[in-house]
């Protein structure tokens, strides 16, 4: 058993705070950033414009991260409280909407420099895990999206929580979702897999969808919604959903 003490502040300069969590974005970023421009140094054309694809994806992931926070965990709340939607301290991300704020703001950028949208998509997929894995353990030391009761020789307590030992489900997703993720997508690039353009961003939306679902388990909902159709979390339905389109356009482009 383990008692999660951890400080959500990295450190603080007079009234200024530097969260962990702040922290595993720009890391997750900057990592990934060198990582894409290390997978296309072979094309130097696309290469150039790599730099200008990050503003992109900033914005992709910071609204599309809200706004499907808003729309799938706490639509009600924010009808009522609408100034708050801007109050991106008060915390609130929804990864699937982060994600799908990325595929839009790449398709974006992708038609504006005339470039199939698939290199980038397929390069940011096999460096999206590391952004997760610094994700889930900033969620672990801020003892949020916390697993559910258990008696599991590593189970953890959260005292700003409660006092129950509890399954340490951001760990899990980390694990899954993070480190386990990236060594099989970049698998799948060791066997060149690049060139057959939107195959690993479509494994990725798949495996990604397979691993949160099992995580979901272990991890306790959402408290405003609770378990929803078939018992399932929020998290498992939009993983479903997930799930279907990256298979679907994995069909479809094999029909091509």
């Amino acid at each position: 058993m383990f008692i999660n003490n951890f400080d959500p502040v990295a450190f603080q300069f007079l009234s200024f705070e530097i969260r962990w969590y702040s922290l595993a974005y720009i890391f997750g970023i900057l990592i990934g950033w060198i990582y894409i421009k290390k997978l296309l140094v072979k094309d130097q054309n696309i290469l150039n414009t790599i730099d200008d694809l990050i503003t992109y994806l900033i914005f992709g992931i910071i609204l599309g991260g809200r706004l499907g926070y808003v729309l799938f965990y706490n639509l009600d709340y924010y009808l009522n409280n609408f100034s708050e939607i801007f109050m991106l301290w008060k915390g609130g991300m929804s990864f699937h909407g982060g994600l799908i704020g990325i595929i839009v703001s790449t398709y974006i950028f992708g038609k504006k420099k005339n470039i199939n949208p698939f290199i980038y998509l397929d390069a940011i997929a096999v460096v999206a895990p590391i952004g997760i894995f610094f994700g889930r353990i900033s969620n672990f030391v801020n003892s949020e999206l916390y697993g559910k009761q258990t008696e599991v020789a590593w189970g953890v307590i959260f005292p700003k929580i409660d006092n129950l030992i509890r399954h340490p489900s951001q760990i899990y997703e980390a694990l899954l979702e993070g480190l386990v993720l990236f060594l099989i997508l970049n698998i799948l690039v060791k066997l060149d897999l690049l060139k057959k353009r939107g195959f690993i961003s479509c494994s990725f939306l798949i495996l990604y969808s397979i691993f949160r679902f099992i995580a979901e388990f272990f991890r306790e909902p959402d408290p405003q919604l609770g378990l929803l159709m078939f018992n399932l979390s929020m998290g498992q339905i939009l993983s479903f959903f997930l799930f279907l389109t990256g298979v679907a356009i994995i069909f479809l482009k094999n029909e091509e």
